[in-house]
């Protein structure tokens, strides 16, 4: 009798390879003010769960992660001499940006897919997807705030995300957008710098906005502690080749070089 997918992922407690940790830190001492975190990175599945029960064709696309947006934010750390801390695991085994306690944490439907590895999950298989990746992940980022705060390092938290261009049949004009809650500092800023470029269509809390219901990474790591922050969100059909990726990291790192100045002279970053 051949296993079916429940089979397989309720057979062993789930582990991860010790080589390939969730959370992925580049520039770990790097100087700038600017914190990126990315928590749609990756696409990895851990082989126990047998690819969720999905064809690699549906792992290839913006459901599984956020295309493009690894490489934007590996460039975007050189060009600032910006900390990032990533994350490598699919969103489709637990999204980052989620509060654990809701439904689209482990999602059991993403856009019109079926996820079959995420239906019918105990409470301890849920457990054990958040222990070994969600928890290590938001832990870092925690951790990495308390050190550079400890040692008066200035920390502008941005979280940076892609979208896809056509969501559930609706096309999407904007190419980037800043996505914001309670902080009123950074994202007019970022909007003015993005507007600068009068080529782009320049999303305001568009396509999404930020809320404590829908989000985790700005809520908690940002707004929680006070701290200056933002998402990005940039359209994956203008980061989907490195030539894209490096256009977009250039175009936020004169941005943020501008933003840097500005918050300097209003003395909210040192």
């Amino acid at each position: 009798m051949s296993e079916t997918v429940d089979d397989l992922v309720a057979a062993l407690p789930l582990q991860l390879d010790p080589a390939l940790p969730p959370v992925i830190e580049r520039n770990a001492a790097g100087r700038s003010p600017f914190l990126l975190v990315c928590d749609h990175y990756g696409r990895l599945i851990p082989p126990q769960l047998a690819d969720l029960g999905l064809p690699d064709s549906e792992l290839q696309r913006h459901i599984a992660f956020d295309i493009g947006i690894g490489g934007v934010a590996e460039r975007l750390s050189e060009l600032l001499d910006a900390q990032l801390i990533a994350q490598r695991y699919s969103r489709l085994v637990i999204d980052c940006n989620r509060p654990p306690q809701v439904a689209s944490s482990i999602p059991v439907l993403s856009e019109a897919t079926e996820v079959p590895g995420n239906l019918n999950l105990s409470p301890q298989q849920a457990e054990a997807r958040r222990k070994l990746i969600f928890e290590p992940y938001h832990q870092r980022i925690s951790a990495a705030i308390e050190q550079r705060l400890a040692v008066s390092q200035s920390t502008v938290l941005v979280a940076l995300h892609s979208f896809t261009p056509v969501y559930a049949g609706v096309a999407r004009p904007w190419h980037v957008g800043a996505l914001y809650h309670r902080d009123t500092v950074l994202p007019p800023l970022l909007l003015d710098q993005l507007r600068a470029d009068g080529t782009l269509v320049v999303g305001d809390n568009q396509p999404y906005g930020v809320s404590d219901l829908t989000d985790y990474t700005i809520p908690v790591h940002g707004e929680a502690r006070g701290l200056i922050s933002t998402g990005i969100e940039i359209r994956q059909d203008q980061i989907a080749d490195p030539d894209g990726q490096q256009r977009w990291a250039e175009r936020l790192a004169q941005a943020f070089a501008v933003i840097a100045d500005r918050l300097r002279a209003a003395k909210l970053i040192g």
